[in-house]
């Protein structure tokens, strides 16, 4: 009987021993699964969240400000948004380098102006054309181009001889059109002004909307990398030289050309309001022409200047006339000494008015246009010269017709 109970209970031990070897074995695997199936997955985690942290790694810089930093205004590129999805990331030689399995958005993206018709607002466009780049030296080739910007009513009235002006000169110059909103009228598709307008607003005479036009024009202009001079012109001027010397003359100054001078009287310093101090004081008034022709410099100044555009915009109303003060008053404070205080765009104010003289078909002769030519003398990079003006205005459509006949001959087009 003894034994019996001591058999039972050796059996009942080594059974309860069994059945613990058993539990200790199902714990073991089930730890040993759960850990395999936990390493793996962290695995894969790791490795997924290390490639997304390491992509917005990469794009945050182009994405948010630092923290506690404000990023610097106006000198570097605007973020430009990529595409497609489909990025790959690599690094070559310690360079970053994004690809784009679909489209590549790159430097030749950027480089490349909006179609004239855009949809900016004058506000984005300002901003936009204000961007400078602190390296100055452009890492791609480039030919320089001067803009010429035609501020108009409607068409461009004497657009036959710019169009032969223009002639055999492709990637050297830029054309921009500002007309009134309310022209309606089409260009021919054969012409070099065809798709040139850009959006515009009304323009009264002698109203703050002039410069602003004028402003519009120069934003827009400088939305072209390549553009390095800036002429502003009407529909009634016309060139008094053939491409090559204009284009010459104005690569190879050493200037920029925005007439300005000190004048006494009701129509200079008596246009001047006392209620533009401290910004402007009356010794630093001036006047001049409102056909300029400057540098790619000097025009990211004009559209990103604020304080004494607002002050012309608040004090200087008709019988201020703001576009023939602005500028030169803006240039004589700031930038006066890499300026000629000339234009180069000749207008007869002899006859007196408020408006010079105008040229009809009678006054176009042989001895005038040499006379518009070469019959003054200025100074030009240091030297004295003859030629002090490459275009001439107001000439009406009545003078086409001998302004092309003696083009050719006179002004040596083509």
């Amino acid at each position: 009987m003894k034994n019996n109970e001591q058999e039972r209970f050796i059996a009942s031990s080594y059974l309860k021993l069994f059945t613990f070897h058993q539990y200790y074995l199902f714990n073991f695997f089930t730890h040993i699964l759960t850990f395999g199936f936990g390493l793996i997955i962290g695995i894969i985690l790791t490795f997924y969240l290390n490639k997304t942290f390491y992509l917005n790694f990469q794009l945050q810089p182009f994405l948010l400000p630092s923290f506690g930093l404000k990023p610097p205004l106006l000198t570097s590129p605007p973020y430009i948004p990529i595409l497609s999805t489909n990025i790959n990331v690599s690094m070559s030689n310690h360079k970053r380098v994004i690809e784009n399995s679909k489209t590549r958005k790159g430097l030749s993206d950027f480089l490349k102006p909006p179609m004239s018709m855009h949809d900016m607002s004058d506000d984005e466009l300002l901003w936009r054309a204000s961007i400078v780049p602190k390296i100055q030296q452009p890492p791609f080739k480039h030919t320089p181009k001067v803009a010429f910007m035609f501020l108009t009513k409607g068409p461009v009235l004497l657009a036959p001889l710019w169009e032969r002006f223009f002639k055999g000169n492709k990637g050297l110059f830029s054309i921009y059109v500002h007309s009134q909103p309310s022209f309606n009228g089409t260009v021919p598709q054969s012409s070099i002004f065809h798709g040139r307008r850009i959006p515009s607003k009304e323009v009264r005479w002698g109203e703050n909307s002039m410069i602003e036009a004028e402003r519009r024009l120069l934003a827009n202009a400088l939305l072209d990398f390549s553009n390095q001079r800036f002429v502003l012109l009407s529909e009634s001027c016309i060139p008094l030289f053939n491409f090559s010397t204009i284009y010459t003359y104005l690569m190879n100054s050493t200037k920029t050309f925005v007439e300005a001078y000190d004048l006494l009287g009701l129509v200079g310093r008596g246009r001047y309001s006392p209620k533009m101090m401290p910004q402007v004081k009356l010794s630093q008034w001036r006047k001049g022409s409102q056909w300029f022709q400057i540098d790619r410099e000097l025009a990211v100044e004009i559209v990103s200047d604020k304080l004494y555009y607002m002050v012309f915009k608040k004090y200087c109303n008709p019988d201020c006339y703001s576009d023939e003060h602005y500028l030169p008053t803006l240039v004589s404070i700031k930038f006066w000494k890499r300026n000629s205080n000339r234009t180069l765009t000749w207008v007869d104010w002899s006859r007196g008015g408020p408006h010079p003289s105008r040229y009809i078909r009678t006054d176009v002769t042989i001895d005038f246009l040499m006379y518009l030519r070469n019959g003054t003398t200025c100074e030009y990079n240091g030297h004295n010269i003859n030629i002090c003006h490459l275009f001439a205005r107001k000439f009406t459509t009545h003078a086409l017709d001998r302004l092309m006949r003696f083009a050719p001959k006179i002004m040596q087009f083509n």
